[in-house]
């Protein structure tokens, strides 16, 4: 008879839920970015210019070729194309799919594991496995994705003429410049700045559905107190003997909250996602921003772009610390040089981290409603096969006896 052990279906059950959340994540990440690739553009085309846009240092006051969001828009517009403006779209999906698969498989595998070492017990410790699976997500993914990340930083930034055709061109020219290694040139930054951003992302994600599920679960349970006094108010009217029965028999039950209430303008599905996803990742790209403009320097450095975009980030940036890196930017494009690109960058991630997870709640729950299916048909298959093994061997032990 076929039979399948309980720890083998638990083993195959969490097999189906990786390659779920890692298609799930994948297919959203996707929607962002091509949805926000003009933005992101913009973003790094403002912070690898050197020269100062406000707040510059009176020795460094030569005019920068992008002043502002809708100028930097309308330029690449009218010199590249609108084709322009989706520059490194390729390795920007290249980098999204493994870069966000990786990033919700490695977020449930570190809260099972906080679960399973039993430290979700205890409530006050969710804020901290919030942060720390988010750092942990975020650092893991940049590691399995970084050449994607490079590539897309190197041809949106290049500008016209370019220097490099297509990805595979930027790739063999970094590698026969600076080598293999070129390929992780500025990845130690890159993770400096990514695991405080996804730690600040996913926690503030968690602590605002958190907030809006309490919130929710309040208003339904006065809502519900309300609905109660309110019938024990219309039965208190008839007489005192029937009265007291009926007063009895309305909140029998419990004030339990109908499914059918709930907190107006907010529902625990989509749209929630989607704006505790917008402020997650508002919040989180303006703490981090300053190593955000620092990454992008050390992943353009030597990069021989025409001289029309202005100054070009010279090879010996990439060799310098992270803190003297930002020093020197503070010192030479004033204390704004350290947010170049805020604007693009806060409009673009946003809307991104929203788009993402309210793609992935989606995609998610479509997933799991095709797999369960799935699962069900493969458990009535199973049963069929019983059945007919059943049914051999009791046409066998008839003919025996």
């Amino acid at each position: 008879m076929v039979h399948i052990s309980s720890g083998d279906d638990k083993k195959e059950k969490g097999k189906h839920r990786v390659i779920i959340d890692a298609t799930a994540g994948a297919i959203a990440g996707c929607i962002a970015r091509v949805i926000t690739g003009p933005l992101d553009v913009i973003k790094i085309r403002f912070q690898v210019q050197l020269e100062p846009i406000i707040g510059a240092p009176p020795q460094a006051a030569q005019r920068s070729k992008y002043t502002g969001f809708g100028q930097a828009l309308t330029t690449i517009v009218r010199e590249e194309g609108v084709q322009g403006l989706w520059r490194g779209t390729v390795p920007g999906l290249l980098l999204t799919v493994p870069y966000t698969a990786v990033q919700f498989v490695a977020l449930q595998q570190v809260r099972q594991a906080a679960a399973a070492y039993g430290f979700t017990a205890n409530p006050g410790a969710a804020p901290f496995l919030s942060l720390a699976s988010g750092a942990l997500a975020g650092a893991a993914a940049t590691v399995a994705s970084y050449p994607f990340d490079l590539l897309r930083t190197t041809l949106a930034a290049q500008g016209e003429p370019r220097v490099y055709r297509n990805m595979w061109d930027a790739a063999r020219g970094i590698v026969s410049q600076r080598g293999p290694a070129g390929l992780y040139s500025g990845l130690g930054v890159t993770l400096v700045e990514i695991m405080p951003y996804a730690a600040l992302q996913f926690g503030l994600y968690d602590t605002l559905n958190a907030l809006v599920d309490d919130a929710r679960h309040r208003y339904q349970r006065d809502m519900a107190e309300a609905a109660a006094a309110a019938a024990a108010a219309a039965t208190g009217t008839s007489s005192s003997s029937s009265g007291r029965d009926a007063t009895q028999a309305a909140p029998s039950p419990s004030p339990a909250p109908s499914p059918a209430v709930s907190l107006p303008g907010v529902q625990s599905s989509r749209l929630q996602a989607f704006a505790c996803g917008l402020l997650a990742g508002l919040l989180a790209k303006l703490v981090t921003h300053p190593l955000d403009v620092a990454k992008k320097r050390y992943q353009v450095a030597g990069l021989q772009r025409s001289l029309r975009y202005g100054a070009r980030v010279e090879a010996g940036f990439a060799m310098r610390s992270l803190a003297h890196s930002l020093v020197h930017i503070y010192r030479t494009e004033g204390l704004m040089g350290l947010w170049k690109g805020s604007v693009p960058s806060i409009v673009k991630a946003a809307p991104s981290a929203a788009i993402t997870f309210a793609a992935y709640d989606a995609v998610l729950a479509w997933l799991l409603v095709v797999a369960g299916e799935q699962q069900s048909k493969e458990r009535q298959k199973q049963q069929q096969q019983q059945q007919q093994v059943q049914v051999q061997v009791q046409v066998q032990q008839r003919g025996k006896s």
